[in-house]
């Protein structure tokens, strides 16, 4: 089993220790360089920094993606370790040393984290350097990796954090992001990205206007999973959560007359109408469910 120990800061720690949180965003300052040190369900430890040379708590890996901070703040809220949108770009403009509107930060999502109180601090194993900015991915096969595993694993005894289904469920075979128990910023930002950050029904791909939908809402018994989504840019959100436009269990899309009805207007939406989706995740199990499509079409859409 390998697994990555990250190096953060204490205020990251604190703001997030005393929360509950099902997810929180790990991010980076630099918004250049990509994460690859992990896979889905992979254990990412939290590592404070020097003189604090302890590791603090961790979660389990979900997606790495980079984003303009404003999009991650829309997304996680304070999961990012701070209480407003200001003060994350004021951290990220010092960590840079420039500051910059919208700075790209990369987000390291993960799920399920978990928090030690002080007295169960671990200290860094002994092959850790101080030259180390960053992290270091360890191995349970190793003899350092296997014994840091075994001190997380004696302080998590209880809390359901390796028990949860989260982890001994292994994703089959082109389901890797279909396994998780997603929160709703991990479900906004693996949609955004299963379908290339583009809209479903238009192809617009301009970020700061599409949404992650639900096809069947939180509210009514929907899941916060990939197939239970859709990538749509904002008017075409509206229009399908108010019913004026669906989709069908065949990818194609479809536009009420009541849209004309009650609006006298709507050329360029019924222009979609019996089209095909032109934008849809390359991997089949993400894209939306026969079921999900089906509620909408009997519960939501004005036929």
């Amino acid at each position: 089993m390998k697994f990555f120990v990250g190096v953060t800061d204490s205020d990251w720690y604190h703001n997030l220790s005393v929360q509950s949180y099902d997810e929180i965003n790990f991010w980076k300052p630099g918004g250049k360089t990509l994460f690859k040190a992990l896979d889905s369900h992979d254990l990412f430890l939290f590592k404070l920094h020097a003189p604090h040379n302890y590791i603090v708590g961790g979660g389990f890996f979900v997606k790495f993606s980079i984003l303009p901070s404003f999009l991650a703040w829309d997304a996680f809220g304070k999961k990012n370790g701070t209480d407003t949108l200001e003060e994350l770009n004021q951290k990220i403009w010092k960590y840079r040393g420039e500051r910059t509107p919208n700075p790209n930060i990369g987000c390291i999502i993960l799920a399920n984290p978990f928090f030690f109180p002080e007295g169960q601090w671990i200290p860094v194993p002994k092959d850790w350097s101080s030259s180390i900015v960053q992290g270091k991915r360890y191995d349970s096969n190793s003899i350092e990796g296997a014994g840091l595993l075994e001190q997380v694993q004696n302080r998590v005894q209880g809390r359901d954090v390796f028990s949860s289904s989260f982890i001994n469920q292994e994703p089959r075979v082109g389901e890797t992001q279909a396994w998780y128990r997603l929160g709703q910023g991990s479900f906004r930002i693996l949609v955004t990205e299963a379908y290339n950050r583009r809209c479903a029904v238009t192809g617009e791909k301009t970020l700061p206007v599409l949404d992650a939908a639900h096809i069947k809402p939180f509210s009514n018994g929907g899941q916060y999973s990939i197939q239970n989504g859709l990538l749509l840019r904002t008017d075409i959100h509206t229009l399908f959560d108010h019913g004026y436009l669906t989709i069908n269990t065949d990818y194609t899309v479809e536009v009420s007359h009541y849209l004309k009805e009650d609006y006298g207007n709507g050329k360029i939406y019924y222009d979609y109408h019996g089209k095909q989706l032109p934008n849809l995740p390359t991997n089949r199990f993400e894209r939306p469910s026969q079921e999900a499509i089906r509620w909408h079409n009997e519960c939501v859409y004005l036929g």
